[in-house]
């Protein structure tokens, strides 16, 4: 089988990562296509995985859809060369269209329920549409649900096991306090108009209070926080997150990530209850806290930091969690290689409102 896989955020190397690895050692051909943002292309050269950029993000809505234009038209001069079988990628309207335009199949995966504007370019020409069983819209009869979350495509236990190396690169000793702080640059297509952390500095200020304090952040950072910046490569950040006493931030994907691995989360958005992953988080496992207010999550942070059983707590959770779930990539290769007429005796998995677990 020939497959193309589009990256365009820095959590998306990770979600594709094993599946990639895992197809190519089956002896399918595979071709990544990527977009340079945030530490996409430092994470992919790590991980030496072979790939074509095909844009490079710029901030502004009017730009946004200038680079889907451009990396659809790159897009489609490569998939007529390449001849794949499917195009995958995470709400990517540039796969769908082209996968439609040259009759190819397309799975598209999906955990932001907000992201409307790419659903609406995306879902009509796409095939499949898998999400979690915790995602809160009805994606139609191509939707596929499965018992898991994106993040668990790359730190399911069987694909995860924390090196306690990266903490020395810190000056930080195992089981020594430390808190994570995430801002992002609210340049993605679900994030215009919406705003996180307002009290920065006040938040910084009162962690310290508890013990070191890192800070990861997708642009600049003003004069005061770049002494804090986490100075690691950013494909050890799962293993910093995973020794971390509490994650506060911004980023969605690193606060799910955060309470995947263990560590008390907190989201702080304005788009805070909008996800279904992060309220299944928050009312099934008691993992994750979404806050929409600064001080109120400041106030939570506080509360926690004062807990001295605090990660054996969310240890405990977070095996309940993995009880649960299924292992995602397991589930994207099976799903992949379920296709038509690549596999005899096999052909496409019914696509239903039911859930795969």
């Amino acid at each position: 089988m020939r497959v193309i896989v589009d990256i365009g955020h820095p959590a998306h190397v990770h979600f594709f990562k094993n599946t990639i690895w895992n197809l190519e050692k089956k002896g399918h051909q595979v071709m990544i296509v990527s977009r340079d943002k945030d530490v996409v292309i430092e994470l992919l050269d790590a991980y030496k995985i072979p790939h074509t950029v095909l844009s490079k993000v710029r901030s502004g809505k009017v730009h946004l859809f200038e680079e889907w234009f451009v990396r659809e038209s790159k897009l489609y001069k490569i998939a007529r060369q390449f001849n794949p079988d499917l195009i995958i990628g995470i709400l990517s309207p540039p796969v769908a269209h082209v996968a439609w335009a040259l009759g190819k199949k397309s799975i598209i995966f999906n955990d932001t329920e907000h992201a409307e504007i790419a659903q609406k370019m995306t879902y009509p020409f796409c095939n499949i549409i898998c999400t979690p069983t915790s995602f809160k819209k009805d994606a139609g009869k191509k939707q596929l649900k499965y018992s898991g979350y994106h993040e668990l495509a790359y730190l399911h236990p069987a694909y995860f096991s924390p090196n306690p190396d990266v903490l020395r690169e810190l000056g930080v000793e195992v089981g020594e306090p430390f808190v994570i702080l995430r801002f992002i640059s609210w340049g993605a297509h679900h994030d215009v108009g919406q705003h996180g952390i307002d009290n920065k500095l006040s938040l910084l200020k009162e962690f310290e209070k508890f013990g070191k304090v890192f800070i990861s952040s997708e642009g600049k950072l003003a004069e005061e926080f770049e002494r804090y910046r986490i100075r690691v490569p950013s494909e050890k950040i799962h293993d910093l997150l995973y020794y971390a006493t509490l994650y506060v931030g911004e980023g969605a994907t690193m606060a799910v990530e955060s309470a995947i691995l263990g560590t008390p989360s907190i989201y702080v958005s304005s788009l805070a209850g909008t996800m279904g992953n992060f309220s299944e988080l928050e009312e099934k496992y008691g993992l994750l806290f979404n806050y929409s207010e600064s001080e109120a999550a400041l106030a939570k942070a506080v509360e926690l930091l004062k807990d001295p059983e605090l990660k054996k707590t969310w240890g405990l959770k977070r095996a309940a969690l993995l009880r649960d779930k299924i292992n995602v990539t397991e589930f994207m290769v099976e799903l992949i290689e379920s296709l038509p007429g690549k596999k005899p005796g096999v052909s496409m998995p019914v696509v239903s409102d039911e859930s795969y677990a």
